[in-house]
Formats: structure tokens, C-alpha cells, sequence
């Protein structure tokens, strides 16, 4: 997990969420599917264009098989 100062959090939680789907080699849709959200919502989400819900967060987290910890910036 990265850490950005100048950096927005909705933008470093999707940079972490990218990072993290990434090292685990799936797919935008295949974590989408798992956390029972949209690709669409969960593509905006790793640009850092919404704010998810805390809900939302630990669906991905689970979905990553990952502590919400790992995601959150904070």
C-alpha cells in the first residue's frame, strides 16, 4: 500500500484497491462480481471518482481477501 500526502482519499483507496487486484492477477469484473457491485461503479471507484460506502469497502476487502486495512489510507 502506497501512501500519497497531495492525494485525495477516494483517489489513494482506488490506488490501493488497483494494487492489490492487480498482485492477486484478477480482473476489474471478477472482483466487481465477487463484491456484488457493477464493473462500471467498481472501474469509477479505482480512479478515485466516487466515495464508496463502508458496505462497499468490505465487500471488496472480502472479495480481495484482504483487511479493510489494506485499502483504507488511514
Amino acid at each position: 500500500m502506497l501512501y500519497y500526502p497531495c492525494m485525495g482519499t477516494s483517489k489513494q483507496i482506488g490506488n490501493n484497491i488497483k494494487e492489490i487486484r492487480e498482485k492477486a492477477q484478477l480482473t476489474q469484473a471478477q472482483v466487481a462480481d465477487k463484491a456484488n457491485i457493477h464493473v462500471n461503479y467498481f472501474a469509477r471507484l479505482e480512479r478515485g471518482e466516487v466515495n464508496p460506502s463502508a458496505e462497499i469497502l468490505k465487500n471488496i476487502a472480502k472479495a480481495l481477501d484482504v483487511k479493510s486495512s489494506d485499502i483504507l489510507p488511514f
